[in-house]
């Protein structure tokens, strides 16, 4: 496979093209598969080329094979190319979603934040996921901002990141995306605004912030 360049990033002057399908991660803060191949990766010179790439098999989203060029890839997604033995984790950057080159190892796990969560009939619990999905465990000490750490593609638990002080966190949006640091402080929501999550020397919408570590990072940043 031909491969000419991989680009950093994308900025403000985005021209997609390509119709997003509805899909797992929000439609604001996604890429769609044929423009990640063709615009971020350039493995392809045109939108022909790069469909009949990704139509056969040869591109893995969180290590399972996508050949439908609308399929959207989001935070934290897993990017493999087993033909060119490449794996690439969607991470924030200043000014949009980035690829960052990852190991094989750690291309086995995937950080989910949970967004909220919801007891089910016969005492089960459901974690909703940022990136749209869920997952089904015992009822456990999971709680809202914390970080599930999947096995990859069993999308197994193996660990939990607690939101907490001392925390190692990404800022996932806003004008601080792609710092990094440990939460100082964490200040609740009230009536009049959101929660405000202290990080290092910046404060953020807790919103914007997403556990990556205990003292150090789980993964590549």
């Amino acid at each position: 496979m031909h491969r000419k360049s991989i680009s950093s990033g994308y900025g403000k002057e985005r021209k997609w093209i390509v119709a997003q399908k509805p899909g797992m991660h929000p439609k604001s803060y996604s890429i769609p598969l044929l423009l990640l191949v063709r615009n971020l990766l350039s493995y392809a010179d045109n939108a022909k080329e790069t469909k009949s790439l990704i139509n056969r098999g040869e591109i893995l989203v969180d290590k399972k094979p996508r050949r439908d060029y609308q399929f959207v890839v989001g935070l934290m997604d897993v990017v493999e190319i087993p033909k060119t033995k490449e794996q690439f984790r969607v991470l924030p950057g200043r000014k949009g979603l980035i690829l960052k080159k990852i190991d094989g190892k750690e291309s086995e796990i995937k950080l989910c934040k949970i967004l909220d969560k919801r007891t089910l009939k016969k005492g089960a619990m459901q974690l909703n996921l940022h990136d749209g999905s869920n997952i089904l465990v015992d009822k456990g000490a999971y709680k809202t901002n914390d970080t599930v750490i999947l096995k990859l593609p069993e999308r197994k638990i193996e660990e939990t990141l607690k939101f907490d002080k001392g925390a190692t966190v990404m800022v996932v949006k806003g004008r601080h995306s792609g710092k990094t640091g440990k939460i100082k402080e964490i200040l609740k929501a009230t009536i009049s605004r959101k929660s405000l999550t202290t990080v290092d020397d910046l404060q953020t919408l807790t919103d914007y912030v997403f556990v990556i570590g205990a003292d150090k990072p789980a993964i590549t940043v």
